[in-house]
Formats: structure tokens, sequence, C-alpha cells
């Protein structure tokens, strides 16, 4: 099968955004990268758009999206000092509402880039 490659892609996951990524694709898939770190590589590779997955799982069963958000309230308000973390990928004002939320529940907040 033929390759796709697209030249100067820019990753966007760590907030870097590195702009002289090569990405080969088989029509389906990104098969390679070149220039990308191991964040940015298993991004490429690893990210689809397909929906693959229920809208919610808890502990590992399908789940309405507010049978999820009771559960998740009920874990963060038993939690003692829960981590949220990551926002890599989000809008500027869903890390506000993450910050918020770690106050909140009296959590702490970091981010992937403390690796």
């Amino acid at each position: 099968m033929d390759l796709t490659v697209v030249k100067n892609a820019t990753c966007t996951f760590c907030g870097c955004v590195c702009d002289d990524i090569e990405l080969h694709a088989d029509g389906v898939r990104i098969v390679k990268t070149k220039s990308a770190c191991s964040l940015g590589e298993s991004w490429f590779k690893n990210h689809t758009a397909e929906h693959l997955y229920p809208d919610a799982l808890i502990d590992g069963k399908p789940a309405t999206v507010d049978a999820a958000v009771d559960a998740t309230a009920d874990y963060l308000i038993k939690a003692n000092m829960p981590l949220v973390y990551g926002l890599s990928n989000v809008t500027c004002e869903a890390q506000r509402g993450a910050v918020a939320l770690a106050e909140m529940v009296a959590g702490v907040i970091d981010s992937h880039t403390s690796l």
C-alpha cells in the first residue's frame, strides 16, 4: 500500500507546537513519524476521530454521561487531595475549569510536562 507523506506537520500535544514533523499515513492511520518526540509520536499514532468507545464508562462498563458525572463527583468528594492531571490538549476555558475544580475539592493540579 502507498503511504501518504505530510511534511511540516504541527503537533499541538504538549504546547511546544513543533512544526517540523513528517508523518507517513497508510490511508487510515499514521504509521510513522519523523522529528516528533515520544509524546508527539504517541499522539499522532494513537489519536483518532473514530468513535470507538461508549460515551462513558463506570468500572469499565458502559454508562450514561449523567451516571458518570455522578460517579465522578462521588469519587472526588471522597478523595484525599485528588490530582487533576494532563490538560495539554484542551482549551484555556477547560484548563480554567480544571483549576477551579481542583481548588473546590482541595486537590492538586499538574501537567504532563512535569515528566
